[in-house]
């Protein structure tokens, strides 16, 4: 059985977290949490810590201060990395990326490098949102579809799994953008690396507890990641990096 590294970036979560790592925990996977927690003034933080001290699958990330999404990502790649786990998967901390997409996000990685737990193919959606979240969302994917060349019908989604060759094929030090673009910027560097996309339906469900920490900036940084990188896709594709080593076919 795969070893598999779940990470979960937290700010103010604490009305989430210990139920959601119970769930994740009990999954049938050799699973191990990495939360990476940004000095939640509710405590977190603390919670994560009772955890990590009765069951040793928890791992606690301490971050001084809210350094950013992206940031939080790299932290737990590396020690995911360093445990030797062979797939890392990213989650959302507030219940919108339920556990129980794991088990086929988990399998369908048999046969891709990257995969995704989607809201844009048959089968997925999203949860009370109002229209005109609905609408950015959809739009901002084909935006980011039609200029960076994405092949994934949701590459802001934040459900992911990723083997662990592909994030030691990119330099993650080197990536410029944090926030919920990161989530683009790994997306177009995944597919440049020549890495192949699977995506399994999920219901994305707007949190039910805590707030959310999406703001307008976020959508202008996510813009300016668009752009800046369509500006590096027309100078640079065409001599990219060398392709990662495809995905063994599971043998019967």
């Amino acid at each position: 059985m795969k070893k598999i590294s779940i990470i979960v970036p937290t700010y103010n979560e604490c009305e989430n977290i210990v139920d959601l790592t119970r769930l994740l925990l009990a999954l049938p996977l050799q699973a191990q949490v990495i939360i990476v927690d940004d000095n939640s003034p509710d405590g977190t933080g603390r919670l994560a810590d009772d955890m990590s001290a009765t069951d040793k699958r928890v791992q606690v990330i301490h971050r001084p201060g809210k350094l950013g999404l992206g940031t939080a990502y790299v932290a737990g790649f590396k020690q995911a990395l360093a445990a030797g786990a062979d797939l890392i998967l990213t989650m959302d901390a507030d219940f919108s990326h339920h556990p129980q997409y794991i088990p086929a996000i988990v399998a369908l990685a048999e046969t891709n490098h990257v995969t995704i737990g989607s809201r844009y193919v048959p089968g997925g959606g999203v949860e009370h949102w109002a229209w005109y979240r609905r609408f950015l969302s959809w739009g901002a994917n084909q935006v980011a579809r039609m200029m960076l060349g994405l092949k994934a019908n949701d590459c802001t989604a934040g459900f992911r799994c990723y083997h662990r060759d592909v994030l030691l094929s990119i330099n993650l030090d080197a990536i410029f953008s944090n926030g919920y673009s990161f989530l683009l910027e790994m997306a177009y560097k995944c597919q440049k690396r020549g890495c192949s996309f699977g995506e399994t339906p999920i219901i994305f469900a707007n949190r039910a507890r805590g707030t959310s920490k999406i703001s307008q900036a976020e959508i202008f940084k996510a813009m300016y990641t668009v752009l800046r990188l369509t500006v590096s896709r027309l100078r640079f594709w065409r001599a990219g990096p060398a392709p990662i080593a495809p995905i063994h076919q599971p043998t019967e």
